[in-house]
């Protein structure tokens, strides 16, 4: 194995698994279930104590 071989597959692999986490970011962050969690803590600085 030389260098640019396992730059390759460090960058390959590297990539999938970037565009994975984002994939899993995004379909969390949209996930019906989570809407409430999330608009209650838009609201939360407009809250006063």
């Amino acid at each position: 194995m030389d260098y640019q071989t396992v730059s390759a597959f460090a960058q390959t692999w590297g990539l999938v698994f970037l565009v994975t986490m984002f994939g899993g970011a995004v379909i969390y962050a949209l996930w019906p279930s989570n809407r409430g969690k999330f608009k209650k803590a838009a609201h939360m600085p407009l809250e006063e104590d």
